[in-house]
């Protein structure tokens, strides 16, 4: 027994015969098959409450087709067949908000007729009126080498022959494949052809029932059903770019993963809403706190955590980000787990500063007291050849009060003491030197946005705000501007340098 190596969806119900004879045909066409290949093939429907057929743009359709994919994923699908060319109709914004594969049935189409018929110009489309109306052939077929023409509506009617042969009272649609629709369609096909099409293609599924009753004719006939079941088979179609989706694990805190939010909003090239990044916030404040259970054995975030970058994850995330930076002293147990990569936020901030500061050696850092106990912001220091200063011990008390204080910026102040703590710690860095401060907690940048900052003695630092460092690493991801990291890969050095110019302006003082 050969192993299953695809896994095909048919989306049944919108047109109940068509989609049956596609599911037919890919079956009769894999059991023909030489290449041994063993294929899982899944039909799905459900009846939609009302007649719809009427309405290629309703609302109920749309949503019907949409649910059976993501039923159809949900069970390990991993193509979608869509047999249906009014729910091609709406094709993109199906495949724009699904993560599996649709296969486009018009595209096959085309690419048979070019394949097989080079020397076609006039392709007649059996199809009803509202396909017709759509322009949904002229997407494909509608330029120099091609010259669409439709059944025509006589006159006194209120649809043309096909519309009349499938959808009629004793239409193919209702099970009548011989008589009056067998005689309806081919007077279409007769009027087609005197017209000077030189091909016919049937432009409605349920047309692959009764296609062999309208031959013999003087022009080839194409069954678009067996066509799109063969197309589906083969593999041939390439695969189709998904907008990509930034996951963000959001809660820890609340207003850290606003502020990340607006970073990314803020540095995503825009001109409309449609060119900003697509974003799936899971915002989940009950996770337990990251820094008391790092220094005071306080409950384990780990599951917390976890869970929901599995809910990022379901929600098909290609990155996962952490506006957090204790949070970060758990993403390396839960990695191995996960199929989606975390963004690590510490060690792309470590990279920059390595890349934009080339000589530089000490890095100051203000973070909670289970960040720096934790290692976290140490271990990609080190690897990056810089050496971590944190505050002295009262210094670090004060940083402590100014994020967690009765009046620190997680009980939302961000002025008065929360700032004057944060202020002498951060002068007390650089007293000791350091020209580079990393704000290692997600809340600092509240209180002291990234950028240069002068002591009362003179001195001059450059306050490195790893949320905004990460909200234009994902950005780079997103626009493609680098390649996104695999699951347990890491950016090249070339990724990093060339992120490194977008994260950073010109800094304003010598890093020697």
């Amino acid at each position: 027994m050969h192993p299953i190596n695809r896994s095909f969806g048919v989306v049944g119900g919108d047109g109940v015969l068509g989609a049956a004879d596609v599911f037919f045909k890919m079956i009769k066409s894999a059991s023909a098959s030489e290449d041994g290949e063993r294929l899982d093939i899944v039909f799905e429907q459900h009846p939609i409450q009302s007649d719809v057929s009427d309405d290629p743009h309703s609302t109920q359709r749309k949503l019907y087709v949409y649910d059976t994919i993501l039923s159809l994923e949900s069970r390990g699908v991993t193509t979608v067949v869509l047999p249906s060319f009014v729910s091609h109709l709406y094709l993109e914004q199906l495949r724009e908000n699904c993560a599996i594969e649709i296969v486009d049935m018009v595209e096959g189409l085309h690419a048979h007729v070019r394949r097989r018929f080079p020397g076609i110009r006039r392709v007649g489309i059996l199809t009803s009126d509202s396909i017709a109306e759509s322009g949904l052939f002229e997407r494909y077929f509608a330029n120099p080498q091609f010259e669409v023409l439709y059944p025509q509506v006589d006159e006194g009617e209120h649809s043309n022959r096909v519309t009349q042969a499938v959808y009629g009272r004793s239409g193919v649609e209702s099970g009548n494949w011989a008589g009056r629709s067998i005689e309806l369609l081919r007077e279409a096909c007769a009027g087609l052809m005197a017209r000077g099409a030189d091909l016919l293609l049937t432009g409605l599924t349920e047309l692959g029932l009764v296609v062999e009753h309208l031959e013999p004719l003087d022009v080839p006939l194409v069954d678009a059903n067996c066509v799109y079941a063969q197309y589906v088979l083969n593999g041939q179609y390439a695969s189709r770019t998904r907008t990509f989706k930034v996951g963000v694990v959001g809660g820890v805190g609340p207003a850290a993963t606003v502020d990340f939010m607006q970073k990314i909003v803020r540095n995503t090239p825009a001109t409309r809403d449609q060119d900003h990044i697509k974003l799936l916030v899971e915002q989940n404040p009950q996770i337990p706190d990251r820094t008391e259970s790092l220094v005071a054995g306080g409950a384990d975030p780990t599951v917390s955590l976890y869970a929901t970058c599995k809910k990022l994850e379901a929600g098909a995330a290609d990155i996962i980000a952490i506006p957090c930076n204790t949070a970060h002293a758990f993403v390396e147990r839960i990695q191995p787990y996960l199929n989606v990569p975390i963004v690590n936020m510490l060690t792309v901030t470590a990279e920059l500063l390595r890349a934009t500061f080339p000589t530089l050696r000490e890095v100051g850092l203000l973070a909670t007291t289970g960040t720096i106990a934790s290692r976290v912001y140490e271990r990609p220091l080190t690897a990056a050849g810089l050496v971590q200063v944190t505050p002295a011990p009262a210094l670090q008390e004060r940083v402590m009060r100014a994020i967690y204080g009765p009046k620190g910026v997680k009980a939302g102040y961000t002025t008065g003491e929360c700032m004057d703590d944060i202020a002498a710690a951060c002068d007390g860095l650089m007293e000791r030197g350091c020209q580079v401060i990393i704000l290692g907690c997600t809340e600092l940048p509240l209180l002291l946005p990234q950028g240069e900052r002068s002591s009362a003695s003179g001195r001059v630092a450059w306050l490195a705000d790893p949320t905004e460092i990460l909200a234009k690493r994902c950005v780079a991801y997103a626009r493609g501007e680098i390649e996104a990291p695999g699951a347990r890969g890491a950016s090249t050095p070339a990724d990093v340098s060339r992120a490194a110019r977008r994260a950073t302006t010109a800094t304003p003082f010598s890093s020697t």
